[in-house]
């Protein structure tokens, strides 16, 4: 079952992609051609790079893990019971995902939407 609506802890729920990182920065790029513009190239494709991301990939959590799917196919699967923590950076413009697993720590740009990773989050794996 996909819902992006009041998540449950066992209902699965794929996150809605956001696309506010990667316009800002291309948007933000377009002056900063005309001033360095090498600059404002690399915050542009870095923007273009982002938006693919959200384009062609999909958050989902289980009951019992955080699967992430390029199309159908799982590209990584992270259990919750490795997770020993996990914040997400400026609450009020909420840019970077931050989990730490036993053996390793990701930090991934906020693509999808962050209010239901919160709440995902929130009830499937709370904060130690």
């Amino acid at each position: 079952m996909t819902s992006s609506f009041a998540p449950n802890s066992t209902s699965t729920v794929e996150l809605k992609p956001s696309y506010n990182i990667p316009v800002v920065l291309v948007i933000a790029s377009i002056p900063l051609l005309l001033v360095q513009p090498l600059l404002g190239g690399l915050i542009g494709l870095f923007g273009l790079f982002l938006m693919f991301q959200a384009v062609t990939l999909r958050l989902q959590f289980t009951a019992t893990d955080l699967d992430i799917y390029r199309g159908e196919k799982l590209i990584r699967r992270f259990p919750y019971q490795e997770w020993q923590n996990w914040r997400i950076f400026w609450n009020g413009i909420p840019i970077l995902f931050y989990f730490k697993e036993i053996k390793s720590i990701h930090f991934l740009p906020i693509l999808f939407d962050p209010n239901t990773l919160r709440t995902c989050l929130e009830q499937r794996c709370p904060r130690i």
